[in-house]
């Protein structure tokens, strides 16, 4: 495939933007179609970027014949109908993390993905935020073996708010959206599934309707384990971080910067294209359609953390 890539986007919220901000560095790719909510709004976003349709309705964007991909930011509750939607279409699909929030929803979009020979990829960003690549590259040279992996994934939203301080239409999830990032990770960092899974959670929000806190512990096959702690109470430093101790050396990732145990700093500034992961996210999958392959963290690939996530689930309820 060497013309250029339509793309229609679904959801031009705060992280619809940042897939905009990183596909204008890409090559080849060009964004046609614009989703939203909100109209005006939407209109908005789409001037700034230069897009020219824009609508409420996916389904007018489907509809439309130049369109070869779309890549939905799009709630998480509407990810997987959304996925089927746009691979019944025979459009490519990328979808924000995660897949789905229920197993039988991941498995069908697998299936439906691997029966149209499309490729449809999930956003589980770590898997490209160079800091985890300069680590797995250890992991890939035999440089560096995982013994645990800590992690803490804390914000502070009582609220339904998003990354821009926005009203949210919709509720995120601690298990199906945040742990997701750590699960599937930790598994492809160890290159060995998961084979123990556990999970406490604190009380539920009366009025959110989610547990607000949460603890999982998990256990690769090949022995190495990994502890996840998370909250939408901690009101403090917020994000993700993660603290890789292994045989070799100990390493703390902090979104795009990496440290050692000792606290210097590794330059991780040459270890891809750009130091930004949502970029390299999207490179991967226009790569993935023009040459015709499966992409780092497709649909299938990813799979498996959503089993692990779907048993966590059955063990708190």
């Amino acid at each position: 495939m060497s013309k250029t890539i339509k793309v229609a986007l679904a959801g031009a919220g705060a992280f619809g933007i940042k897939h905009l901000d990183g596909i204008q560095n890409i090559d080849g790719v060009e964004v046609v179609s614009l989703v939203g909510r909100e109209l005006a709004k939407t209109q908005e976003v789409a001037v700034k970027y230069g897009i020219h349709h824009v609508t409420t309705n996916l389904a007018d964007s489907l509809a439309l014949p130049d369109v070869d991909a779309v890549i939905l930011c799009t709630p998480t509750q509407m990810h997987a109908s959304q996925s089927l939607a746009c691979l019944q279409a025979g459009k490519h699909v990328q979808v924000e993390i995660p897949l789905a929030d229920s197993w039988k929803d991941a498995d069908e979009v697998v299936r439906l993905a691997q029966q149209k020979s499309l490729v449809a990829m999930c956003g589980h960003t770590r898997r490209f935020n160079p800091s985890h690549q300069w680590v797995h590259q250890k992991i890939k040279a035999g440089e560096f073996n995982i013994q645990q992996l800590d992690v803490q994934t804390y914000f502070f939203r009582r609220t339904n708010m998003n990354a821009l301080g926005q009203a949210r239409s919709w509720t995120d999830h601690l298990l199906w959206h945040h742990a997701a990032h750590t699960v599937d990770l930790f598994a492809y960092q160890c290159g060995s599934p998961i084979v123990k899974a556990n999970a406490v959670q604190g009380p539920i929000h009366p009025a959110l309707g989610i547990a607000m806190d949460m603890s999982i512990q998990l256990q690769a096959a090949n022995g190495a384990i990994c502890t996840l702690s998370l909250s939408f109470n901690n009101d403090g430093p917020l994000g993700t971080y993660f603290r890789y101790i292994g045989d070799t050396g100990t390493y703390l990732a902090r979104y795009d910067d990496l440290y050692t145990g000792k606290e210097e700093q590794i330059d991780v500034s040459k270890v891809d294209v750009s130091m930004n992961g949502i970029e390299l996210q999207d490179r991967e999958f226009f790569a993935a359609i023009t040459e015709g392959r499966e992409p780092n963290s497709s649909v299938a690939q990813v799979l498996p953390c959503y089993k692990v996530l779907h048993d966590l689930e059955q063990q708190l309820a």
